[in-house]
C-alpha cells in the first residue's frame, strides 16, 4: 500500500470558530473539511500546511504544534496519512480558492449541521479540537 502524506490545519478565530472549506474536488467533493492536502515533494509539514491554507482560503498562517494524525483509505492501493496542525492567521483575506468552493469560520452548532468528511467530527471531538 502506498502512503500519501497529507496535512491539515486547525485554524480558529478570536471567537474560537473553526475555519472550514467545502471541497471542490474529490476526495470529498461537496463535503466540508478543514483546509489541507498533500505534502509536495521537498516540502516539510509546516510549509505544506501554510501553502494549502493559502491556496484554499487566501489566509496566511503561522503553523504551530501537531494536534494529531489519522489514516484514511484513498484510491485503490493508497493510504492517506494526514497530520493536522494548529495554525494561527497572520494575514490575508478569507476567500475560497483552489480546491475549495467555499470557506468560512463556523461555530460548534454550525459545524455539526454541515455535511463533513468521514470521521472529521469524531476525530476533532477526540482531540478536544471542536469549535467554540
Amino acid at each position: 500500500m502506498e502512503r500519501v502524506d497529507c496535512v491539515g490545519a486547525l485554524v480558529y478565530d478570536e471567537e474560537r470558530r473553526l475555519l472550514v472549506v467545502k471541497r471542490a474536488h474529490d476526495p470529498g467533493k461537496g463535503l466540508w473539511s478543514i483546509p489541507g492536502g498533500r505534502v509536495e515533494p521537498g516540502e516539510d509539514d509546516p510549509t505544506a500546511v501554510a501553502r494549502e491554507v493559502a491556496e484554499e482560503t487566501g489566509l496566511t498562517v503561522e503553523v504551530g504544534d501537531l494536534v494529531g494524525e489519522v489514516e484514511r483509505p484513498g484510491p485503490p492501493g493508497k493510504l492517506y496519512v494526514i497530520r493536522d496542525y494548529q495554525a494561527t492567521t497572520v494575514g490575508g483575506t478569507l476567500t475560497a480558492g483552489d480546491d475549495a468552493s467555499d470557506a468560512r469560520y463556523v461555530t460548534r452548532s454550525e459545524f455539526l449541521a454541515l455535511s463533513t468528511t468521514v470521521l472529521l467530527v469524531s476525530t476533532l471531538e477526540q482531540w478536544n479540537a471542536m469549535p467554540g
